[in-house]
């Protein structure tokens, strides 16, 4: 049985710093878009995602994370920095194409004063998960368009999850009304 994820989070200077502790997977994905959109909108242009205890990322855990970068780059001129990822996560970022999008530090320098201060200063994320099966539902073929919208080969690789997620939208009534 695989244990829980913690998401850790807590502003250290003018960064907010996220910790993932266990995998990065869709069950805590809107936990994550709901912490880095509030502090966006108080105002924070730079977020950490620190990695060090995230032994792998799902897809839709991926399209958050894009998702929250791009909308940095657009709107407030901030930036999304990835720590901390072991070789497998890197991979992924890598092969996404999101290592232009977000600023990835494979040399361990970025953020050294915070990084210091990040252990002592984290506590576990307040934000709720999805409320509801269609909110989890919308979020999850949010974060697949995200990263299909990035190239044409990412497209190709999520176009089945993205119709199937559309699909059961579609048919399932009480999804498509809210």
């Amino acid at each position: 049985m695989i244990a829980p994820s913690t998401i850790l989070v807590g502003r250290i200077g003018k960064v907010f710093w996220l910790r993932v502790e266990g995998r990065g997977t869709f069950q805590n994905s809107v936990q994550v878009k709901k912490a880095l959109q509030a502090v966006v909108a108080n105002g924070t242009h730079d977020l950490v995602v620190d990695l060090e205890r995230c032994p792998m990322m799902d897809s839709t855990f991926l399209g958050t994370l894009t998702g929250a970068a791009l909308h940095l780059r657009e709107k407030n001129g901030g930036s999304l920095s990835v720590l901390n990822a072991n070789a497998r996560n890197l991979q992924l970022l890598s092969d996404l194409g999101l290592d232009h999008i977000m600023s990835v530090d494979t040399q361990g320098n970025a953020w050294p004063e915070e990084r210091e201060l990040a252990c002592a200063q984290l506590a576990t994320c307040g934000e709720k998960g999805a409320s509801c099966k269609l909110e989890h539902t919308q979020h999850v073929l949010q974060a697949h368009q995200t990263l299909a919208d990035m190239s044409n080969i990412n497209e190709g690789r999520f176009r089945d999850v993205i119709y199937f997620l559309e699909k059961e939208l579609e048919e399932q009534p009480e999804l498509a009304t809210s």
